[in-house]
């Protein structure tokens, strides 16, 4: 937005939500914490609401789409997750968030067009092949600004030397540098899923001899959107692997095959569906069918390639069949679910024996 007025009532809507003592409808005594009156159910922020949802229709007609993106994720905030209109504004910021993906694929293309003049279709037609049918190739070409974005942060790099000191003493230097990067490219796969939807992430932070996490710093709301931002991190991690597997088939180099091994188990290890693992994100939008179809995939995952460490994240599927299904299950989540069992499950074990 360009005018002063407008960076004022911005500035005021981001100003914390103080909930009032007592509901304006009924009278009755509110809980700072209550997001609805519990004798007659109005809701204790309207009138908040009522500016968030007018400054969100004001910034889509102003084709402003990040900033309707954040004025709605502000209004999800002060909805109780079972209301009416907290599934319809959960739809409008998928929608919006879609939107602006497609927005961002459509000006590349331009970009390139404008670029290459008469041969800009040509180059952007080659571009767009490469999207759907070179993974490896694309990870490498449209993400490289990201993640060498992450490694500028301080905190990012002392943890990662951390780490890699630990590894070392276990694995060697060689082994230990290739599963920190395979990791790190895991986790800032969360953090580009998570701008995506609009959400801020923190920069990875590394735990020698366990893992490492990044931190939303903004709810996640939906079921698709949390199952997208979990299984972003296995997604990034399959494309490792598969440079890694491409780099041992043009060197030779066994190595390389070691650390696609890694990388492809570390991640079919995080599709474990308990705690705050990915699978266990990917769950959340699952209705109980969909958590059968999955066990079954990696059931099948399973007898097709003699993987042992799948038998983890089937017994964990097996375990979320019987826990509280999605309310607003996303058949979108148990397909992508799916695909990347059984793609690390492929890498796995082509890398076999070859480490």
């Amino acid at each position: 937005m360009e005018n002063g007025s407008a960076r004022v009532a911005d500035a005021a809507i981001a100003q914390p939500v103080l909930a009032p003592a007592a509901c304006s409808r009924c009278g009755t005594q509110l809980a700072p914490s209550l997001l609805a009156c519990p004798s007659c159910r109005t809701l204790v922020h309207g009138d908040e609401l009522t500016r968030l949802a007018a400054a969100a229709r004001a910034a889509e007609e102003a084709n402003d789409v990040p900033g309707a993106i954040e004025h709605w994720r502000r209004a999800l905030d002060l909805l109780p997750s079972s209301s009416k209109q907290y599934g319809v504004i959960v739809e409008r910021v998928s929608t919006l968030t879609n939107q602006a993906s497609g927005a961002a694929k459509d000006a590349e293309a331009e970009r390139v067009r404008s670029r290459y003049g008469k041969y800009g279709a040509v180059v952007s037609g080659a571009v767009l092949l490469l999207l759907k049918f070179k993974f490896a190739i694309v990870f490498l070409l449209t993400k490289g600004k990201l993640l060498l974005l992450g490694l500028t942060k301080l905190s990012t790099l002392s943890s990662m030397a951390l780490f890699l000191g630990f590894d070392a003493a276990l694995f060697g230097w060689q082994l230990a540098l290739g599963i920190v990067l395979s990791i790190y490219v895991h986790e800032m796969g969360h953090v580009a899923a998570l701008h995506r939807h609009g959400i801020k992430a923190s920069s990875p932070m590394f735990l020698p001899g366990i893992g490492a996490f990044i931190r939303a710093q903004q709810r996640i709301h939906g079921e698709w959107a949390e199952a997208d931002v979990g299984l972003a991190g296995p997604l990034w991690g399959l494309g490792a692997a598969v440079v890694a597997w491409g780099f041992y088939h043009y060197t030779g180099a066994r190595y390389w095959a070691t650390i696609a091994h890694w990388g492809a188990l570390i991640n079919l290890f995080n599709l474990l569906p308990v705690w705050q693992l990915d699978g266990a994100h990917a769950f959340k939008a699952m209705s109980r069918t969909h958590r059968v179809v999955a066990a079954a995939a990696i059931a099948m995952a399973l007898a097709l390639t003699g993987e042992r460490l799948l038998w983890l994240p089937l017994l964990g599927a097996i375990w979320a069949v019987f826990r509280k299904p999605a309310d607003r299950a996303d058949v979108r989540a148990l397909g992508y679910y799916v695909i990347l069992v059984g793609a690390l499950s492929l890498v796995a074990v082509l890398c076999r024996g070859l480490n």
